[in-house]
């Protein structure tokens, strides 16, 4: 077995001596338990999860959806960038959700804003889903669509090849369709990104890199 174990330790003794969890010499991706868990990812709100490593595709069709739960009124979502300035990315800014699409020609933005600066980060589950279509973007959360005009018709490819960056990124990439530099803090679950009749869902346990993240385990409540 080469992989570690999803699960609480507790109350571990060796020749009758009790191991000391609270300080221990060394510590690698290893979060509190919970006594409460739902399913999910969390993200600590100081880093990132990174997917394909060799780089991923956006082209001219795209549609991603998610849900997130969280407190905070700031965070990265979701970012997939290209050396130029194709590129397309997700993310909470004063509470409302915000999809950036550039093909080239120049950044488009479809914007959601609740009614109440809080309603979107009030630790309850919200569904996300966000499609470019070529030219044409949208954003539906809990159901509820937005689209934005796009002046940029003849623009219709957004030509990345690097990689998924959620809930955040590191200091050295570029993120052409980010405004926020604020890591998410809360929980992400169910991320899958379809194109045409293709769905590939993530699992965050097989990200390439992982900082501040913590797979399959969303506090409900701490212990």
């Amino acid at each position: 077995v080469t992989h570690s174990i999803p699960a609480c330790i507790g109350s571990m003794t060796i020749n009758s001596k009790q191991l000391d969890n609270e300080s221990p010499v060394s510590i690698f991706a290893v979060n509190k338990c919970y006594v409460t868990v739902q399913d999910g990812t969390f993200f600590d709100g100081s880093g990132f999860a990174a997917l394909v490593r060799e780089g991923y595709k956006v082209r001219s069709d795209v549609n991603i959806t998610l849900e997130f739960r969280t407190t905070a009124v700031h965070g990265v979502l979701l970012g997939v960038s290209s050396a130029k300035v194709d590129a397309i990315g997700l993310e909470i800014v004063n509470g409302k959700v915000l999809f950036h699409v550039n093909n080239g020609a120049g950044r488009v933005t479809a914007t959601y804003e609740p009614r109440g600066t809080n309603s979107l980060c009030d630790g309850k589950w919200h569904k996300l889903q966000a499609n470019k279509s070529k030219h044409r973007i949208s954003l539906i959360i809990d159901g509820n669509l937005v689209q934005t005009d796009n002046p940029y018709i003849q623009s219709t490819s957004a030509d990345t090849n690097n990689p998924i960056y959620v809930g955040g990124y590191p200091a050295d990439v570029k993120q052409n369709c980010l405004t926020s530099k604020s890591s998410f803090h809360g929980c992400l679950r169910n991320l899958v990104l379809t194109k045409g009749q293709q769905a590939e869902w993530f699992d965050f346990s097989r990200a390439f890199d992982l900082r501040g993240v913590f797979p399959h385990s969303c506090p409900g409540a701490e212990h």
